[in-house]
Parts: C-alpha cells; structure tokens; sequence
C-alpha cells in the first residue's frame, strides 16, 4: 500500500461515527453510577447522623476512615476481578455478575439500618464492583482497531454518558433522603430517608443489567464472550508468548503513571468525606429561602463533566491534528494534577473567609466550593479518560483487563490514603489539610511534566 492509499484510508477511518456499542455501554455504566454515586452522595452523612435520627452515629474521623476503605477496596477488587475475566469468564460474564451482586449490596443498605447490614451491603458492592468495573473500560477500548484516533474521543464520550448517571443520583437519592422521606421539625430534620436513597440505587443498578443483557448481542456481537486465553486460536501464539521489550516498557508506563494519579484521587477524592462534612458544617447554602441539600454538590462534579466533556473532546481532537502534534499523555494527567491543585486553592480561601473560625454559625460562600469542583472536574477530564484510553491502547493483550485493574489499583491506594487524611481534619485544621494537597498536587504535576519526553519514548 502506497503512503497516499494508507493516508486516504486513515482519513476514512477518522470520519466513521463512533460504533452504537459505545452508547450501549454508556447507558449500562450511566445506570452503575447512578447506583454508585447515590449510595456515595450519602454514606459519610449516613455514617456521622444520630441513630435516633436514622444514621449510625459514627464518630467523624472513624467515618471517615470507613469511607476511604470501601471507596479503597472498590477499586483493589477489580484487579482479581480483571484477571479472572481474562482467564475464565470473559467481560461480559462478569459484568453480569457484578451488577447484580452490586443490587444486592444496595438492597442490604436499604433493608435495615444496622452496622451488620452496612457492612453486609459495603462488602457485596466491593465484590460485585470488581467484577463490573475493569471490563465494562475494557470492552470500549475494543470497539476500535489499533491506532484509531477515535479512542480518546470515545472514552471521553463514554466519560461524559456515565456521568449522567452520577449527577442525577445525588438529586435523586439526596431529596429521597433529605426531603421527600425526611421528618421535619421546623427548619430541622429529625430523622432522614437513607433507607430510600439507598432502594433508589439499588433499582439503578437494576436497571443497567436490564439495558446490558438486552442489547450486549446486538451491538456488541461476541466481542468480550469468551475468556482472553481461549477467544482467538489464531491469535493464541500472540497470547502465550512472553512480553516483548517493548511491550514491557508500555507496562512499566502504566505503572509509573498509576503511581503519580494515586495524588490525584487521593485530593479529588475529598468530595465524599471532608469537603461534604466542611459543606454541611460551613458553608452557607441558603439560595433565598431554599436550602441546598448538602447531597446535591456532589451533583456539581459530573453536571460539569456533561458540560465540558465534549468540549475538551474537540481539542483534543483538534491538538492532535496540529503539525507539532498532540499534548503527550503525561502533559494532560499533570494538567489534571495542576488543576486539582488550583480547586484546592479555592478552599483555602473558603478557610480564609471565615477567619479559620471552629463557629459553625460563620459560613463561608458556596461559590468557592462551586469554583473548586469546577477545577477539580477540569482536572478529571484531562486524567481519567486519557488514562482509561492510555491502559487499553497500550496494554498486552493477554493482560489487558488485569492492568485496567492495575489502573484503578492506583485508586484503591488513593482512596485509602484520603481517608485517612480526611480523619485528621479536626486534628490539622482545614486551612492546613486543604493547603498541604493544594501545594502537593501542584509540584507533582510539574514533576510529571519534566518526566513527559522519557515516558513518551517507552511508549510509543
């Protein structure tokens, strides 16, 4: 083939539409992040409310520690769970699998309010989590040939659909759980409606297996059936081989830069424990004469992602068309490192503005929470769907889920490592806990940068 022939069928490639599978899959994840998601928005204030007012009674720091080893667990199950899609189920097997073992957890949550069934239902969803997460990523990235340029665009796309799901969730579950089901006092809830924000994820994730099992053979045809090792007889030689020099160093890649994202969730990870407990206590969230439910910010992060997915889709689109090339993978995680640094910024000015004040009576203006979950998504937007696209580009063949699981490893240590951090917060202060990830996340973003040209080379 000619270079003319191999440019104009290139040319071709890039003008074809994503495949309908990418939205088939969009709609399945929308659906387990809306289960996810709401549980989410809910568990720290479930964890830290009175019992007599339908919560657990939990100390804060402990709260907060329960919620960074589950939120840590649900991304270390995918790893065992990757591997055995690999080696014996497939992905479609286990997303299956997963998604209903999920429904489960969240129906134990919803059944009794009790530490047994918290733990019951915690435990179900780490399980099932493992199983559903890495495959789902998994089956994205092969609906495009090798060096397909759609790739990123899609994952972005896919990035943005699943989103949907997250914003709506915290709505949803938040007002079934702080207004709809909730006993009032006058201005004071006397007992919330956990147990119904809990059921409503639970018929999320209902509600994705449906979407998944009913169309997966239509649009996906038998792509993700059959385990890695027995898919192709062709390709088993490609399989069983040892891993090429090349293909070690891409390997090597993943791992250096799933060490450098575990900064980054650990920061961004916040939202759901310490930036939602200074939220409830701090800042002033009266619009008028209406009351923001504090489950509602966490509708702010994927409402941004809907909004500005496809924008930096375009540019990424169009950088990588520029005759001096696209921004390199490793620039765009540090950007994501910068940014979160910046939205951390943010809130060392809420700090500020209330004098670094213990009084709860002194709000600060919600607006400075609103700017920081708008950076922190900027920065999500510029790691995480480039680093999912990154994993299944790269990545052997024969271990390709098992690094996506690799990949959200990184997570599991992130998540653990933020909950412990925000257990110190009474301890340290805010000003010193907000400032001290600002400060971190910015060097190692600009560390990343000075990295940028030697992981490059390994690969490409």
């Amino acid at each position: 083939m000619t270079l003319a022939q191999n440019q104009e069928e290139n040319v071709v490639e890039q003008s074809k539409k994503h495949p309908p599978g990418l939205y088939m899959l969009f709609f399945t994840e929308m659906w387990e992040r809306f289960s996810y998601y709401g549980m989410r928005a809910l568990l720290i204030m479930y964890l830290t409310t009175e019992l007599v007012q339908g919560g657990l009674g939990i100390e804060k720091s402990t709260a907060a520690l329960i919620y960074g080893w589950f939120t840590g667990l649900v991304y270390f199950t995918p790893i065992i769970g990757g591997y055995i899609s690999d080696k014996y189920l497939g992905q479609r097997k286990a997303i299956t699998i997963g998604g209903i073992t999920m429904a489960l957890g969240q129906f134990a949550l919803f059944s009794q309010q009790s530490k047994t069934f918290l733990y019951l239902g915690l435990f179900l969803l780490i399980i099932g989590n493992g199983f559903f997460k890495p495959n789902i990523s998994t089956l994205v990235g092969k609906l495009y040939p090798d060096g397909d340029k759609r790739r990123d665009a899609a994952f972005t796309i896919f990035y943005m659909g699943i989103n949907v799901g997250a914003f709506l969730a915290p709505l949803v579950c938040g007002t079934l759980a702080e207004s709809t089901f909730a006993r009032r006092q006058g201005d004071m809830i006397v007992h919330y409606g956990f147990k119904y924000g809990f059921l409503a994820a639970a018929i999320g994730m209902v509600l994705g297996q449906i979407v998944f099992n009913l169309l997966a053979n239509k649009y996906l045809g038998d792509i993700g059936k059959a385990p890695v090792a027995i898919k192709d007889k062709n390709n088993k030689e490609k399989i069983d081989r040892p891993l090429t020099k090349k293909e070690k160093e891409r390997t090597t890649v993943i791992f250096i830069l799933a060490t450098f994202v575990v900064v980054f969730w650990a920061g961004f990870e916040q939202a759901g424990s310490s930036l939602t407990i200074y939220t409830q206590d701090y800042i002033n969230r009266n619009i008028g004469s209406f009351e923001v439910p504090v489950s509602w910010f966490q509708s702010l992060n994927p409402f941004f992602i809907v909004l500005l997915a496809p924008v930096l889709s375009k540019i990424w689109i169009t950088l990588s068309k520029r005759e001096q090339g696209d921004l390199k993978i490793p620039v765009k995680m540090a950007l994501g490192l910068i940014l979160l640094g910046l939205g951390f910024l943010l809130m060392v000015g809420a700090v500020l503005q209330r004098g670094g004040s213990d009084d709860i009576a002194i709000k600060a203006n919600m607006m400075w929470l609103v700017g920081a979950y708008l950076f922190h998504t900027l920065g999500e937007l510029c790691l995480s769907p480039v680093g999912l696209s990154m994993v299944s580009s790269i990545a052997p063949v024969k271990y390709a889920s098992a690094l996506m699981g690799v990949w959200l490893l990184s997570s599991f240590v992130a998540q653990i490592v933020g909950g412990y951090i925000a257990s110190y917060v009474e301890k340290l202060g805010h000003l010193q806990i907000f400032g001290g990830i600002a400060v971190v996340s910015i060097v190692v973003g600009l560390l990343l940068i000075t990295l940028n040209k030697k992981l490059v080379s390994m690969m490409e």
